[in-house]
């Protein structure tokens, strides 16, 4: 292991040098909230069942919504699985907005004649 800083090697695996006090390696990344599966907000034909389910498997939702048609028309068990998704899934949360302007009305300065 070497020392990106002076150069110095070690034979074991240590966290800074002793020397220069450069790290010896870069700290991972904090790990990324999980996915829920729900109801799309943006990508709604009907319910956004398939928007959702789009998004959750980061795929193309025009894809999603024919492979259910085809599930619903060949297999039989697709309006029945959309309608259940329907009733299960909760609705994607409003994305928080950082920008919440507070509207007040403006006071005009009093002039005497």
């Amino acid at each position: 292991m070497f020392c990106p800083g002076c150069g110095r090697e070690y034979p074991q695996r240590v966290n800074f040098c002793c020397h220069c006090g450069a790290a010896m390696f870069t700290p991972a990344a904090p790990p990324a909230a999980p996915k829920k599966l729900c109801l799309s907000r943006t990508n709604k034909k009907i319910a956004g069942v398939c928007g959702g389910l789009a998004e959750y498997l980061e795929m193309d939702p025009t894809l999603v919504r024919l492979v259910w048609v085809m599930l619903a028309i060949f297999a039989g068990w697709g309006v029945v699985g959309y309608l259940i998704a329907w009733i299960v899934l909760p609705v994607q949360p409003e994305p928080l907005s950082s920008t919440t302007a507070i509207s007040a009305p403006i006071s005009q300065p009093v002039t005497s004649p």
